[in-house]
């Protein structure tokens, strides 16, 4: 059995054993499906590292790259192509040819789990992969966080204080890490359920990019 470490967990990790056991059951109702941690995809040169909660059943699970094949993701890479963060066409597959320009997307939960919400043991078994993913990105300057959980786990993995840094859509963070500071963009999840909500708009969603546009160009 493969041993955690680095940025990305071995396909065979064995932290989490719910985790574990949810893989192993879809592993058999789902053979064609990827059924494993879900690595982090884009620009090792990346300055933008955009942070989800953890990979979707039918979404990533299934095709082994984040936010692919689901609504969040449609919407997600949409907003990164209308930012200039994207070269290709998403086609909501992993072999769609869609490469990701100074941008790089991971989940601080790296495996699906059951009815999408890992356990706090989990998040933090899974945090050490976080914190490498942070290191091995050496340009990182910002990060998008989708949803209160990722904020938090983002947080708790540069060991900040997450009550001195509230969530709130279109919020920013300023957080010491080693000899820089990176700056922590929040938004709601652009899940679809936030959307038919109104939680989230699209125009929102563009905003928060703007903002770490003004951001990086600045």
């Amino acid at each position: 059995m493969s041993e955690p470490n680095g940025a990305e967990p071995p396909r065979d990790c064995p932290l989490c054993p719910r985790l574990v056991q949810f893989r192993r059951d879809n592993a058999k109702k789902y053979p064609a499906f990827h059924n494993a941690p879900v690595e982090s995809f884009g620009d090792s040169e990346a300055r933008l590292l955009i942070v989800g909660l953890a990979p979707g059943l039918k979404g990533a699970n299934q095709t082994g790259r984040p936010f692919t094949g689901d609504y969040a993701g449609d919407l997600l890479y949409a907003t990164l192509a209308k930012s200039g963060f994207t070269r290709g066409t998403y086609g909501g597959e992993a072999n769609d040819g869609l490469t990701l320009v100074d941008a790089m997307i991971t989940n601080a939960v790296r495996c699906v789990p059951p009815e999408n919400k890992p356990t706090g043991a989990e998040a933090n078994a899974c945090r050490p992969f976080l914190v490498e993913r942070f290191r091995e990105l050496p340009k990182l300057e910002a990060i998008l966080c989708l949803g209160k959980i990722a904020h938090d786990n983002t947080l708790r993995a540069f060991g900040a204080r997450v009550a001195a840094h509230k969530f709130a859509h279109r919020a920013q963070h300023d957080i010491a890490f080693g000899n820089r500071t990176i700056r922590i963009f929040d938004s709601y999840h652009c899940s679809r359920y936030n959307t038919n909500t109104g939680r989230l708009t699209e125009a929102m969603f563009e905003a928060v990019f703007a903002d770490i546009r003004k951001f990086l160009n600045a």
